[in-house]
């Protein structure tokens, strides 16, 4: 038998709104009792009873034994899961930022409270990528997780290549649609991404990085020239986050723009769709897809963990828990697409090997292979420059598989 789930709901939004609208047609043993939200005189769809705009009505009432939080304020998040976690409610969020800020807290909270904290609705939506990483592949050697983590950075890129907009069009539609925020940097700059990268390779690889290790780059450089380029090589541009095991001992992190040819799977990503792609040892390359945004995708994710916590279900951190010797490192060296205007950024990115340079006019690019750090020490000087950088590993001619082949006939 499951047990009754009594809620406390935080924040009323498009993913609470969603999550209520999933609720009320199942018989899942769940009752909502309460609704926590920020602004008292906007206008519900459910009776003034159910609402408050004190926290400690839920957090403090016996009779609640769950918390969901899905607000939009990192900290106030982090006060309300830590609490809730404290005082012996499970807990499901959707706060990418907070948990990949706070993981390793969370982590203990859970441990020394006997308590469970669920996320899967963080981390791209509607995919069930965190269940998967913690359960499917808890005895698989992993060699990446990649994909498109960001539905509003895609949608944008889908209506640049697909119907010729602009970068600024783009975005504005973005906006308009709510894909995208007022302000926008978090999904374009690849923040958002990162995010859910951290906590995706918490699972995937047991290693707990701060997000401001780890290098990211978005699209808001991108130009009419870029588009071009990879229109021509019949190639698209995608966000995509990676995650990296290098060796033994060392994993590589970072989010970058990514040219993919036509024989990927994030190739027919388009729009508001997410995909992850999982290199594994022995399942060998499998790909997630679904919506990783939206009120009803990402609710139907955050039912999902409530309805796991009625069967007491927590993440067990299986990978953390092996306590091997890997790392987390920026010396990684990538085949990269610089578009630039000044030389002397090429020249401070220190290229460790230059297979192709351009000139023409007021177009000028480079690829070759630069490490990671050196985009980090000069991340500043890209973006004031306006340069725009893609990973271009599907440049070199070489791919993963070709490595791997070419590796064991050596050996």
């Amino acid at each position: 038998m499951s047990k009754k789930l009594n809620i406390g709901l935080f924040g009323f939004g498009v993913v609470g709104q969603g999550l209520y609208d999933i609720v009320k047609t199942k018989n899942l043993n769940i009752e909502i009792v309460k609704f926590a939200i920020k602004d008292p005189h906007k206008e519900r769809s459910l009776p003034a009873h159910l609402f408050t705009t004190d926290r400690d009505e839920l957090l403090n009432n016996p009779e609640i034994n769950t918390i969901v939080e899905l607000i939009n304020d990192t900290e106030a998040a982090f006060e309300i899961v830590s609490r809730a976690l404290s005082s012996g409610k499970n807990v499901v969020s959707a706060s990418k930022k907070m948990i990949a800020l706070h993981l390793e807290e969370l982590i203990e909270l859970q441990h020394k409270h006997g308590t469970s904290l669920l996320y899967e609705g963080a981390v791209c939506g509607s995919i069930p990528i965190i269940r998967n990483l913690e359960e499917y592949y808890d005895n698989e050697l992993l060699h990446s997780i990649s994909g498109i983590f960001n539905g509003s950075s895609n949608y944008i890129l889908s209506k640049g290549f697909i119907e010729g907009l602009d970068y600024d069009s783009a975005l504005k539609q973005a906006q308009d649609l709510g894909f995208a925020e007022t302000d926008p940097t978090s999904d374009v700059g690849g923040f958002d991404a990162k995010y859910k990268l951290v906590i995706a390779a918490a699972h995937a690889y047991g290693v707990i990085v701060q997000p401001d290790e780890v290098f990211n780059f978005g699209i808001q450089n991108l130009g009419a020239q870029d588009l071009q380029y990879a229109r021509e090589k019949n190639l698209k541009i995608k966000l995509v986050p990676v995650a990296k095991e290098l060796d033994e001992r060392h994993v590589a992190l970072f989010v970058l723009p990514k040219f993919v040819n036509e024989t990927e799977f994030l190739y027919n990503v388009e729009y508001e769709y997410n995909g992850v792609t999982v290199q594994a040892a022995f399942a060998d390359q499998q790909f997630f897809f679904g919506k990783g945004a939206g009120g009803h995708p990402t609710g139907s994710a955050v039912l999902s963990d409530i309805a796991a916590l009625r069967y007491n279900y927590q993440y067990e951190y299986k990978k953390a828990k092996e306590k091997t010797d890997l790392n987390f490192t920026n010396n990684i060296e990538l085949n990269v697409y610089l578009r630039y205007d000044d030389e002397s950024l090429v020249e401070a990115l220190n290229f460790e090997h230059i297979q192709e340079r351009y000139y023409s006019g007021s177009y000028k690019f480079v690829i070759g292979k630069v490490n990671l750090q050196n985009l980090i020490d000069n991340q500043d000087l890209i973006s004031e420059s306006k340069a725009f950088i893609a990973f271009a590993d599907q440049l070199t001619g070489v791919s993963l598989a070709a490595e791997r082949k070419l590796a064991a006939e050596a050996v």
